[in-house]
């Protein structure tokens, strides 16, 4: 009976202590991700097929944007929320060296993004950066997407224990990076040499670990992974005879040493997965969804085996629920204290006070980077990156490692359109170089037409939301005259004027956010025309317009060049004082009596408004709407103060854009243009557009020097390409007055 008993405690108790054993002896499994830039978005259809299989991954390694899905699964992301991620980013704004145009200074948005080289003035020359890419934004996307693991330093703790490869640029050898700042581990690892600048970290300067460990199988091994799935999307070193650009030959070379350690990192595989991505290259984020639905389609090829390898284990020991809301909740946290380095141009009060920052309050990872956007929208820093500290409190120490801009920049951009002509922009710009908290720049343009205009701008204030400007502007242009007369067949060209105009500026604004201002100012324009090629009906001479002006400004635009999404509105009410005319009239060139138009030169008042919005549809679609008025008031015998018509593109004073008519082919004193259109981008950085507009003139005054219609109507069909020295744009424009189709080319951002 005694022995029964024992028995039987025997039987209950056997199963309960080999239990622990058959958890410790169930194999762990390894998970490595390889870099390949926009290719590396096709991990996340192989992760997703993981969740789906109900795989719990035990380790992680990658590369570079292999380093990037990795690091996010590692912390706690699921697949379905990397995948959204990555179909909301803006790629484009993540991988330049802009912030979005929202967090720059007001006064400075005229100016920001550009030129198509930006050259620093160090050591006694302007010099080239270590890497095309600073990539601000994409520093400040990893800062927000890794908040919630701010406070892990070890990176063993996170959900999924992780490593991520960098390469060591004075060594050549491989760093692993196991612990510290996750974000600037990962942006080393990602650190392309020349696209990406490199990143100093524990006492070394590291750029891409795909220099060397494209692949990094064996450092998973080695964490502990008993079974390793591997994801590769690299193609590996081009074949001779396709390697054509000097890109692809810097690509080849920086990558030699890789492809060795490539056949040795792919037998260590248990599951091997390749993706047939050729069409694609590191660079293709404009096809971002296609790639990602490759690898989707790659990932449900894959899951069968996954499932299998997944019931296999369960079947031996035992069943592994999924682990879920592995991502730590953290949304805000208290910060009680800051410190800094790098500042050598600006005060820690200028820095500080810009970010807006107060101590003991609480901070969104969204409002930190949103103070930082402000800071870098001052053009001052360069980078600005932060990392966060726990402290005894359950507060947060914010550390700041600040990289400044040098003070003084030679800019380069190219232009050309019919109307302009081909030319090269240069500009130099320095900061504090008369006065701290200024700016003074110098522009030229320099080709078929000559200008050039100069400007200081000073900031005032605690938060350096006043400013005053002084400017002047020279523009010398030759312009064709068109007749105007209100039949079908008209707006021929007739003749051609030299055209200079000179303008002194002053004016005094306050800035209440980084999208609105309001001010005060005044300006002087003198105009001077002569005939080059006479016209039936025309003048010679001079004019010039002493103004006093208030103006309101509102640019919520995301960028630029081919914003997507915001509202931009200039608007302006003045006086214009008595003028200065010494003009000479001539019919078939001979001159005039005064009589026969008697030029008016008494004081009147004026004002314009311009709106354009544009809203993003879809991801490859934006819808479009524009209005540009103005009003010249008890305005009839006066002259060379009209609204000029014509054109797709802002070049001169009192321009008034027309799809349907080029540049300069009518004036009236007052205007009302309104335009709708829509632009679809249908492959990466390629897209069409087509818009149409009406335009209303003389509705409150008729200048007695221009006989034109009251109403035009016009369209235009652009297709274009936005490549790295700016949008080039070929179109067709039509009005219906004219009945004439006309061509129209741009190409880069104009003077």
């Amino acid at each position: 009976m005694k022995l029964l008993y024992i028995v039987c405690i025997l039987t209950i108790l056997c199963p309960l202590t080999c239990l622990p054993q058959q958890q410790h002896a169930r194999p762990k499994i390894g998970l490595t991700l390889s870099g390949g830039g926009a290719k590396g978005l096709a991990h996340i259809g192989i992760l997703k097929a993981v969740d789906s299989a109900g795989l719990n991954i035990d380790y992680i390694t990658g590369t570079s944007m292999g380093s990037v899905i990795g690091g996010l699964y590692a912390v706690g992301y699921s697949a379905d929320s990397i995948e959204a991620l990555a179909r909301d980013i803006d790629w484009e704004l993540l991988l330049s060296n802009q912030s979005s145009l929202r967090s720059v200074f007001m006064p400075e948005k005229d100016e920001y993004g550009k030129y198509v080289v930006e050259l620093p003035w160090v050591n006694h020359r302007f010099t080239l950066p270590s890497g095309i890419l600073e990539g601000q934004e994409l520093w400040l996307k990893f800062s927000e997407l890794f908040f919630p693991v701010s406070n892990i330093k070890d990176f063993s703790k996170f959900s999924i224990p992780f490593k991520c490869i960098a390469t060591d640029v004075g060594t050549g050898e491989a760093v692993v990076m196991e612990e510290g700042e996750v974000v600037s581990s990962i942006r080393s690892s990602m650190a392309i040499p020349s696209f990406f600048t490199a990143v100093n970290m524990q006492d070394k300067r590291l750029i891409d670990g795909g220099v060397v460990r494209n692949f990094p199988v064996q450092d998973v091994k080695r964490m502990g992974a008993d079974i390793v799935i591997g994801s590769n999307v690299s193609t590996g070193l081009l074949e001779s005879n396709k390697v054509r650009s000097a890109i692809q030959v810097l690509l080849q070379v920086a990558f030699f040493r890789e492809a060795e350690d490539h056949r040795n990192e792919v037998p260590l595989c248990d599951i091997y997965v390749t993706h047939s991505l050729e069409r694609y290259n590191m660079g293709s984020f404009g096809q971002a969804e296609d790639i990602l639905q490759a690898g989707i389609e790659e990932g449900r090829r894959l899951y069968p085996r996954l499932k299998k390898l997944a019931d296999s284990l369960n079947a031996i020991y035992g069943p592994e629920p999924p682990r879920k809301n592995r991502l730590p909740s953290l949304n805000k946290i208290r910060i009680s204290s800051f410190e800094l380095s790098g500042l050598k141009n600006t005060t820690i009060e200028f820095f500080i006070n810009t970010l807006n920052l107060h101590l003991n309050e609480l901070y969104s990872a969204k409002d930190i980077s949103d103070m930082i956007r402000h800071a870098f929208g001052t053009r001052y820093y360069n980078r600005i990156l932060y990392s966060l500290h726990g402290q005894a409190d359950g507060s947060y120490k914010i550390v700041f490692d600040i990289v400044e801009n040098p003070l003084t920049f030679s800019k380069i951009g190219l232009h050309y359109d019919k109307f302009s002509g081909i030319s090269a922009i240069v500009n130099v710009t320095s900061r504090n170089f008369l006065i701290t908290n200024s700016r003074s720049m110098v522009t030229l343009n320099i080709g078929d037409n000559f200008r050039v205009r100069a400007q200081h701008l000073q900031y005032i204030g605690r938060h350096k939301n006043f400013s005053t400007s002084l400017g002047v502007q020279y523009d010398r242009f030759n312009i064709n005259t068109y007749n105007s007369y209100s039949t079908y067949n008209s707006y021929r060209e007739a003749g051609l004027y030299k055209r200079q105009y000179t303008r002194f500026d002053l004016n005094t604004a306050f800035s209440a956010s980084r999208w609105f201002s309001t001010g005060l100012g005044f300006r002087m324009e003198l105009l001077h025309y002569s005939p080059i090629i006479t016209a039936p009906l025309e003048f010679k001479g001079s004019n010039n317009f002493p103004t006093a002006y208030a103006f309101i400004k509102f640019n919520s635009l995301d960028k630029q060049v081919l914003p997507r999404r915001g509202v931009k509105i200039d608007a302006e009410a003045g006086w214009v004082l008595k003028q200065n005319a010494n003009i000479t009239m001539l019919q078939d060139g001979d001159v005039l009596p005064p009589e026969a138009y008697p030029i008016a030169t008494h004081p009147y008042s004026r004002a314009s408004l311009n709106i354009e919005s544009y809203y993003r549809v879809s991801g490859r679609t934006t819808a479009m709407a524009m209005m540009q008025s103005g009003v010249n008031m008890n305005y009839a015998n006066n002259i060379m103060n009209e609204f000029s018509i014509g054109g797709l593109i802002p070049l001169y004073n009192n321009q008034v854009l027309f799809a349907g008519l080029p540049e300069a082919t009518t004036y009236s004193p007052t205007v009302a243009c309104f335009m709708g259109g829509v632009r679809y981008e249908f492959l990466a950085n390629t897209y069409v557009t087509g818009k149409a507009n009406i335009l209303f003139t003389n509705f409150i005054n008729k200048s007695i020097f221009f006989d034109n219609t009251n109403f035009l109507s016009g369209y235009a069909l652009t297709f274009g390409y936005n490549f790295a020295l700016g949008p080039l744009e070929i179109s067709a424009m039509y009005a219906d007055q004219s009945r004439k189709v006309r061509t129209y080319v741009n190409f880069g951002i104009p003077f």
